[in-house]
């Protein structure tokens, strides 16, 4: 992250995102074999020999150049038109006060406790509590139904699974770099795979500012 000024003199919080170029390696067509529509898009050129097998054949029956990442983006059947086998998809397709989705993996933090994972406020430390400060207290259900519910908020794995940050506006594109600066935080660390998509919920461009 870092911070820019808005034009009028606000000092704004951005991700700057690299959002491309992509390529697009193939098309799926619901009346095909496959029976949904989607593309297929390839980022980040890389060697042959970091490839696996069936990765290097998929790339040759392609006729494309190999590709470290593949995601498929589902398509409707108005917006199959707009996209071509090889052609590339790059930062020039947002504007600034678009209103964008980015979905990416968070950070992994390991086997935690209630309250670094759930916001647990822990127990007291008065009336003779001994070691129980961090615990997460009673998990029973009495005589029925007798068995711990499913989802119960308990220590576990923290982070490490992919998440959605919904509704954040670009402020900035700048397309000879493939750069998009969004307003806010965006999941994982630094160098993390993302997928910006249009927002679902208020796709209306808004002001940058």
């Amino acid at each position: 992250m870092t911070q820019i000024f808005a034009d009028s003199g606000e000092v704004v919080p951005v991700s700057v995102i690299k959002a491309g170029p992509c390529v697009v390696l193939e098309k799926k067509s619901a009346a095909g074999k496959d029976g949904y529509t989607a593309i297929k898009l390839g980022f980040e050129a890389t060697r042959e020999k970091t490839l696996v097998k069936p990765e290097i054949g998929y790339f040759k029956k392609l006729g494309a150049e190999p590709m470290k990442y593949i995601r498929e983006i589902r398509m409707n059947d108005e917006q199959m038109p707009d996209y071509e086998v090889g052609s590339q998809i790059d930062a020039s397709v947002f504007e600034a006060g678009d209103v964008v989705t980015v979905m990416g993996k968070m950070k992994g933090r390991g086997f935690s406790g209630v309250m670094k994972r759930h916001g647990f406020a822990g127990k007291n430390h008065s009336h003779g509590t001994h070691k129980y400060e961090r615990h997460g207290g009673s998990v029973g259900c009495s005589t029925w139904p007798s068995r711990i519910i499913p989802g119960k908020k308990m220590p576990g794995q923290y982070g490490n699974t992919q998440i959605s940050q919904e509704n954040l506006v670009v402020v900035r594109v700048i397309p000879e770099e493939n750069l998009i600066l969004v307003r806010g935080s965006v999941p994982g660390a630094r160098n993390t795979l993302l997928t910006v998509r249009t927002s679902k919920k208020k796709w209306k461009r808004q002001s940058a500012n």
